[in-house]
């Protein structure tokens, strides 16, 4: 086995000392020489180019099958890989759940088709925009309106349209009834409002 020079002393004066380095092949870049603590050469191995010491990703934040290096560990990632996810979203308070893992960024969440072929003009109140629709309906289509004719009484009357009927259009108060008439005492009689 060979013997190589580690250690050199000129009159008296320590000029190189390998004999306490610490250096190996695994620790050394790979491709790189230098000498161990013994003066023979050595060429690195390490294929290790960061220091992941202060790495702080777990397996849950790499995708799934994919490796990485943590503190000097190796890891393989659990994260699922969804791709293009598409969701449809059928109620207003009822939201799309984004599924967890990795997204290409191809996916979309859209409306349900049943929902989407509601949001036309014509079942929009005029006026109003939702999402991107502008309303036309002027909210008087198939409307049945009521004229309605009504007498005043002593109690209070809560007026409203009959069944088949919307809203009413007009309210015809009538006059209130008032009637005189002689009575056997000689004198006049005053009807006033509606009797029975």
């Amino acid at each position: 086995m060979a013997q190589y020079n580690n250690k050199v002393i000129y009159n008296g004066q320590v000029l190189i000392d390998l004999t306490a380095d610490t250096i190996t092949a695994e620790k050394l870049a790979a491709g790189i020489t230098a000498h161990d603590k013994t003066g023979a050469p050595i060429t690195g191995s390490n294929t290790f180019d960061a220091d992941t010491q202060d790495a702080t990703a777990t397996d849950e934040d790499v995708v799934l099958g994919k490796t990485y290096y943590r503190q000097g560990q190796k890891g393989t990632g659990s994260m699922p890989e969804n791709g293009a996810v598409a969701g449809k979203i059928s109620d207003k308070d009822t939201p799309y759940i984004v599924p967890r893992g990795r997204h290409d960024g191809s996916g979309q969440v859209t409306i349900a088709d049943e929902e989407k072929a509601k949001l036309v003009p014509d079942n929009i109140r005029q006026g109003i925009t939702i999402l991107g629709v502008e309303g036309t309906m002027s909210g008087l289509e198939d409307v049945k309106a009521q004229a309605k004719e009504v007498t005043p009484k002593a109690e209070q009357q809560v007026v409203t349209p009959d069944k088949d009927y919307n809203y009413l259009s007009q309210v015809t108060v009538k006059a209130i009834p008032y009637s005189t008439s002689e009575n056997a005492a000689g004198g006049m009689t005053v009807t006033i409002g509606e009797v029975g």
